[in-house]
């Protein structure tokens, strides 16, 4: 009885000790990590956005047939975009302001690019309720203020696009653009 070698001893098939059980095991964990990589690759590309909205991401636009006093729209993000080259009256008229009279008081100088403060970019939708304010066009009517007016509840907004009278809250909201040369703009 004293001479009882152990029931089962396990077969060693490597050098330094690993059983085939031991393969078996990493192989299999190995596999499984791939699978689960493979099931999650998918999912997590998903979360990227389409190229269709990649490429409305940005807008760029040539400012060289713009006249001083002209404004335009354009479309950046399913969105209208207002365009203007002011005047030195208007810009005047924005920076000479007294803040108390203003809504949501904000600095004309704070609203566009130094430099370049005879463009006003700003996006064309009425913080009040959506609607589109008017006055880009030369026949449209551009409120108390010489700015825009949203026809939809009456909101008057100065040449800084700043709420001045009327059920909006806040001011026309200002993107994020910038010069890439002179004439060249970039929105996004």
């Amino acid at each position: 009885m004293a001479n009882m070698a152990p029931a089962h001893t396990p077969e060693s098939t490597g050098a330094d000790g690993e059983t085939r059980r031991d393969f078996l095991l990493h192989t299999t964990v190995a596999f499984g990590a791939v699978g689960t990589a493979m099931a999650v690759w998918p999912l997590i590309s998903s979360m990227n956005p389409a190229a269709d909205t990649l490429a409305l991401s940005t807008t760029e636009f040539n400012l060289g047939g713009l006249q001083e006093g002209q404004a335009v729209t354009i479309v950046w993000r399913g969105k209208p975009v207002f365009v203007r080259y002011r005047t030195p009256a208007e810009i005047e008229a924005a920076r000479n302001t007294p803040m108390n009279d203003l809504v949501e008081p904000a600095k004309d100088e704070d609203r566009v690019k130094k430099g370049k403060e005879k463009y006003l970019i700003l996006v064309g939708v009425c913080t009040h309720l959506g609607c589109i304010p008017l006055g880009t066009k030369a026949m449209d009517a551009r409120g108390d203020f010489g700015g825009w007016f949203c026809p939809c509840h009456g909101s008057h907004y100065d040449t800084s696009g700043r709420i001045r009278k009327g059920p909006a809250p806040e001011n026309l909201k200002v993107p994020p653009y910038q010069f890439l040369d002179d004439t060249t703009v970039r929105i996004g």
